[in-house]
């Protein structure tokens, strides 16, 4: 199982190396721990052992970082939205399924061992709105990178 994200977010595919993963991994953890204003790539890079080079390899800025994380978080949600609704054809049903969806507590989904779902729950509630609250939001919007929360919306 893989979750999409929009490729302008990101300059190389965290997922497709171990690398990657491990940055994903580390910047949940420490992310939820510290908050987005105290986080820097060379914590990071001290944080999974890395150098910070090498994480901008993967991201341009700790602003996309928080995207790609972001964007992954809906893309997940929107995955799971679509498991409970799909088929079901009473309206009301399907609302009700939806709102449990997006309102129920957040579990670890094994399908996932890289992301800490709970953590990343943490991190979307407190720190997503510095993800639209840019300069660069409506550029970002452009290319298609709140795909996501617009696919969720119309669902």
């Amino acid at each position: 199982m893989h979750i999409t994200i929009n490729p302008a977010i990101s300059l190389k595919d965290p997922i497709s190396s171990k690398l990657g993963i491990r940055i994903i991994e580390g910047s949940i953890d420490l992310l939820d721990a510290i908050g987005f204003e105290a986080f820097t790539f060379r914590k990071l890079a001290q944080h999974i052992g890395s150098t910070e080079a090498s994480i901008y390899r993967y991201f341009e800025s700790k602003h996309k970082l928080l995207l790609y994380l972001t964007c992954w978080y809906w893309g997940w949600t929107d995955y799971r939205l679509v498991l409970a609704i799909s088929n079901i054809e009473d309206p009301c049903d399907r609302l009700n399924r939806a709102i449990n969806v997006l309102t129920a507590p957040i579990e670890q989904d094994d399908r996932f061992a890289y992301i800490n779902e709970e953590k990343l729950n943490r991190i979307v509630i407190a720190e997503s709105s510095k993800v639209y609250l840019t300069r660069e939001v409506d550029s970002e919007n452009e290319v298609g990178v709140y795909g996501v929360f617009k696919q969720i919306v119309e669902r």
